[in-house]
């Protein structure tokens, strides 16, 4: 008799990793749960919220009698996630940490620990999602590396696995996935990629799973918390003072502490002003913040964005995009937004041009464009630069100001 299939569980002391563990267990595998521990943090209590977590976990695998492991990835996490997430706040870009955990941490660091130190078949997480394969399938891949190169060898990977989005559209999680490797994603279950999350609560609810069941959402950047964000980052990063400028007329209406605290769309709170005012560029060399009047203004709507090299998940890049060298598709930059009908132009370096069919609000440089086509999940490329403004199409020209160009009018960034 062949032994039971050995799966390890990640598990963050949430509802979501807590019913996957169970229903893996439910279909016969060997399971194991792993907390990962990847950030040393304090609530304002003086808690490690960290320290609750694992708890939780730990007693999730009591509850589901399957052994537990917890692993620190502080170092890893500082060195790839944080790291990335300050360097690009420097550059006056807006990181996503999110993406770029589940990309290092979670499928690669956990990733090699489950198959390498604890011998797993496959592994497996809380997120909504689904890949193209079945479970009978994603144990049967053998450990493949695949070559780095820019355009890989089409043919090199047999059978390449396909990211789906989940069967709850509002939960679906694969923006977060749409870095994640080949390698890890062929050897990836997700218990609850056919689920809705209140079915997920109604099983933990009949699990004995209360104490996971009673947890908030966890929102927001994980290392951040509950503090003020200027305040955080600001413990990290200079501040570089500048001057919030309006962008119809050039008058100075307030200062700032860094142009790096504000990220485009986002409500600019300037002293002594009782109406809100909107963050449209940004302007490195200067330091200085363009706003303007209104939630809706046209200097905050954009229909062209430039990526840096795509991470495409299924194939490198899509044989529509590389025989045509344009291609439609869908495209969202934050998680639950609409997505946004587009046409993929392909450059020689491997990023892309993103051409919006309508123009959409508040693209920002540092997030991740992220593409999909009739229920896939294509990959994603990080926005490094915008086209014009509706603003400055409108004007023609753009008007007289500081003698620097912002982001969105060359190639600044």
């Amino acid at each position: 008799m062949q032994a039971a299939r050995h799966v390890v569980c990640a598990l963050s002391g949430g509802v979501d990793s807590a019913v996957a563990a169970l229903l893996l267990r439910r279909r016969g595998y060997q399971v194991t749960g792993v907390f990962m521990k990847n950030w040393d943090s304090l609530d304002e209590h003086g808690v490690c919220t960290a320290d609750k977590d694992c708890e939780d976990a730990h007693r999730v695998c009591q509850i589901l009698d399957i052994p537990f492991h917890q692993v620190s990835w502080v170092k890893e996490y500082w060195n790839d996630v944080f790291s990335d997430f300050l360097n690009e706040y420097e550059k006056g870009r807006t990181p996503n940490p999110d993406i770029i955990c589940n990309k290092h941490i979670k499928f690669r660091c956990f990733f090699h620990y489950a198959v390498d130190n604890l011998g797993a078949d496959a592994v497996a997480t809380g997120h909504y999602a689904r890949t193209s394969l079945e479970d009978e399938e994603v144990f049967q891949q053998k450990h493949i590396k695949r070559p780095e190169g820019l355009f890989r060898n089409r043919f090199e990977v047999r059978n390449a696995v396909k990211l789906l989005q989940a069967a709850d559209s509002f939960k679906d999680q694969t923006f977060f996935l749409s870095q994640v490797s080949q390698e890890a994603l062929r050897r990836t279950l997700f218990p609850l990629g056919g689920l809705t999350k209140d079915f997920v609560k109604k099983i933990a609810a009949e699990n004995r799973l209360h104490h996971v069941l009673q947890k908030k959402e966890s929102m927001g950047i994980c290392f951040v918390g509950k503090r003020s964000f200027e305040n955080f980052i600001l413990q990290y990063l200079q501040p570089r003072p500048g001057k919030f400028i309006s962008i119809e007329d050039g008058s100075v209406l307030g200062t700032h502490k860094g142009w790096f605290l504000y990220t485009l769309g986002q409500r600019a709170n300037i002293g002594g002003l009782r109406e809100p005012w909107y963050v449209v560029e940004k302007d490195g060399t200067t330091g200085n913040v363009f706003v303007a009047p209104r939630v809706d203004h046209p200097a905050l709507y954009r229909d062209l964005l430039r990526t840096n090299r795509v991470h495409w998940i299924t194939e490198e890049p899509p044989a529509a995009l590389v025989r045509d060298k344009m291609m439609e598709c869908h495209f969202r930059f934050r998680h639950q937004m609409a997505l946004v009908p587009c046409v993929l132009t392909l450059n020689q370096d491997g990023t892309v041009w993103v051409t919006a069919v309508k123009a959409v609000r508040a693209l920002t440089p540092g997030q991740f464009a992220v593409f999909y086509k009739e229920g896939e999940c294509l990959g994603s490329g990080k926005i490094l630069r915008l086209g014009p403004s509706a603003y400055t199409l409108q004007k023609g020209k753009t008007k007289p100001r500081e003698a620097t160009e912002g982001p969105g009018d060359g190639p600044t960034l």
